[in-house]
């Protein structure tokens, strides 16, 4: 069955990103919290603090049953109905500016019209990978869209342009004018069809998750030891602001989550740890600061 295939997948995931960023970090761990959610399931999340390399990161999963809550009951026009959904999120806040933040998460969905979750009316699969730099390398920008891309071409020539696309377009202040980064992937309702089954798209989505370390780790290891000074942190600190406006204003997810009773902690995890809100701060012409926000204005193809 996929869904105890993914599940199993998203558990090693985990382990595999978690290791790789303490040896990364080499001072602090990931702490580790299970939880139960009220109806069915549970998940494990990791959250590692005020590191060497990680001011702050999480890397979560869970994999939750159950009736539909009201709230995904409206959005499918259904009035009772039963589901199972697991996913892996991730987010990595660095010390350093000149290192980016980074965003992942890859999730599956099951809706059944019994109780006993026999009879499958609905699957499918959502996800992507994006990347936020404070200080703009075109270098580092190009490696992580190159990873994806290597990931997304032996299933489809078609893919990475369009969740490249897609990302551009999801994480995007639109109350800014500009992007949360520079973008990666992002895919949403992936369901079997004539083209492509739902084991075509587990696949997928599996090639998408095991790229990630590929396509962030080069980068932290070429800038953690960047010099930077404490405007260049206060920078950061700024477009974190702009990260947090995005997560509470617009992103979906975590909507969702405040809006269906989740695990608060679980769903806030993705916060920086220090923001700022200047106002109306904007910065020097001709600065690295300007060229990136140019670049957030309008979105790049990067290969």
């Amino acid at each position: 069955m996929i869904k105890t295939e993914f599940a199993s997948y998203i558990k090693s995931l985990q382990n595999e990103i978690c290791s790789a960023l303490e040896g990364l970090d080499g001072k602090e761990k990931f702490l580790e919290e299970s939880w139960e959610r009220d109806g069915g399931g549970g998940g494990l999340t990791r959250v590692i603090e005020k590191g060497n390399v990680f001011e702050k990161g999480g890397v979560n999963i869970s994999e939750v049953h159950g009736e539909l809550p009201d709230a995904i009951k409206n959005h499918f026009n259904v009035t009772e109905g039963w589901f199972w959904a697991g996913g892996i999120s991730l987010v990595i806040h660095p010390v350093n500016p000149m290192v980016p933040t980074v965003h992942a998460n890859f999730r599956y969905f099951e809706l059944y019209e019994d109780e006993g979750m026999t009879q499958r009316t609905d699957a499918w699969f959502g996800g992507g990978a994006d990347l936020t730099p404070y200080y703009l390398f075109d270098e580092d920008a190009v490696h992580f869209h190159q990873m994806l891309k290597k990931a997304c071409d032996p299933h489809g020539d078609d893919l990475y342009p369009l969740f490249k696309q897609q990302c551009d377009e999801y994480f995007f202040n639109t109350h800014r004018g500009e992007s949360r980064g520079i973008g990666g992937l992002f895919f949403d309702y992936l369901r079997g069809d004539e083209n492509r089954s739902i084991s075509d798209w587990n696949s997928f989505v599996t090639d998408a998750g095991n790229a990630f370390l590929d396509a962030y780790l080069p980068i932290v290891k070429k800038r953690v030891n960047e010099p930077y000074n404490p405007a260049q942190k206060y920078w950061q600190e700024i477009r974190r602001g702009r990260y947090v406006e995005f997560n509470l204003i617009h992103d979906r997810g975590t909507l969702f989550g405040l809006k269906t009773n989740g695990r608060i902690e679980s769903i806030l995890m993705s916060l920086p740890p220090k923001v700022r809100w200047d106002y109306d701060f904007k910065p020097k012409a001709g600065s690295r600061e300007e060229q990136l926000i140019n670049v957030l204005k309008d979105p790049k193809e990067w290969i």
